[in-house]
């Protein structure tokens, strides 16, 4: 190895990154607890080393120059090695804490991410996860939460958006509820039967009616905001719901209606604030939900 070429430290790119990041000189001075030209040196620093500018002065604003947008993926990448190596050495993630906080529909909240929250709790026993269980997309941007899980990519350009899984829905309904009103046999039977709607019914029958469906308002006869209260009245034989396959191999007395038609695929976006790339707990939450729900929706 040629020991002599690496002309830098690590202080010095973690300031350059820290910039682009938070996207200003005080902003990143605060993020990382320094003062604002102790980070300007660090900064000047990597650009003498490397002989490079880095940033240009437009206004008051900065601006990455092409050397330092050529240099911002190496930097992320060191960044993420060093941070598996912090988290995984001696145990340190262990000394994790803070308050970390999951928005994800009341589905997914209460179905799906509990066995995750329990390795968080194991990995990171000081972290305090607050899930907010909510349908509507709520905004990272605002801060009113740190990391989304959701089935829209966001457009936000400072949001940082990772696909991590498609999953899968069908129709289910009780075995209860079936043998009192019969098995529907075929996508225009569906139109005979009471269906159970949550969110949007409107676009639900917009989204069925082209797959072969026939369906109209008076099949959503009952229904909830809520995603929960929707499949806790399927389980209690009031109609056929929509559910993630998922959620539904978990539950008892639930039959797949219409076994053999095709599923319905829906993506399951990982989003956080680029505070990702700074925040060693907020980065060990959204990697353990990116395994996870990489496995879990297969």
């Amino acid at each position: 190895m040629n020991w002599q070429s690496v002309s830098f430290d690590w202080n010095q790119a973690r300031a350059f990154l820290a910039t682009v990041e938070e996207g200003s000189l005080s902003a990143a001075a605060r993020a990382l607890g320094l003062t604002q030209p102790t980070l300007g040196r660090q900064v000047a620093a990597l650009e003498e080393g490397l002989d490079i500018v880095l940033f240009e002065r437009v206004g008051r604003s900065l601006v990455l120059t092409r050397s330092g947008i050529e240099l911002l993926d190496h930097v992320r990448a060191m960044y993420d090695a060093a941070n598996r190596m912090s988290l995984t050495a001696s145990g340190q993630s262990q000394t994790i804490e803070g308050r970390v906080r999951i928005t994800a529909s009341d589905v997914m909240s209460a179905y799906i991410l509990p066995p995750v929250l329990k390795t968080l709790r194991k990995v990171a026993p000081l972290l305090e996860i607050d899930v907010v269980a909510a349908n509507d997309i709520r905004d990272l941007q605002l801060r009113e939460a740190d990391i989304a899980i959701r089935h829209i990519r966001p457009e936000q350009p400072d949001l940082i958006a990772r696909l991590v899984s498609e999953a899968t829905a069908h129709f289910y309904a009780s075995t209860s509820y079936l043998d009192r009103y019969g098995r529907p046999r075929s996508l225009g039977e569906m139109s005979d039967h009471d269906l159970i709607g949550f969110g949007d019914n409107d676009r639900m029958i917009t989204i069925l009616n082209p797959l072969g469906f026939s369906l109209s308002r008076k099949n959503f006869r009952l229904g909830s905001e809520s995603g929960v209260v929707a499949w806790e009245m399927a389980k209690n034989g009031l109609g056929i719901i929509i559910m993630s396959d998922e959620v539904a191999e978990g539950t008892p007395d639930l039959e797949r209606v219409l076994p053999d038609m095709e599923p319905v695929v829906f993506p399951v976006w990982l989003t956080a604030h680029r505070e990702l790339h700074t925040s060693r707990r907020i980065r060990l939450v959204f990697d353990l939900l990116a395994d996870f729900l990489g496995k879990k929706m297969i």
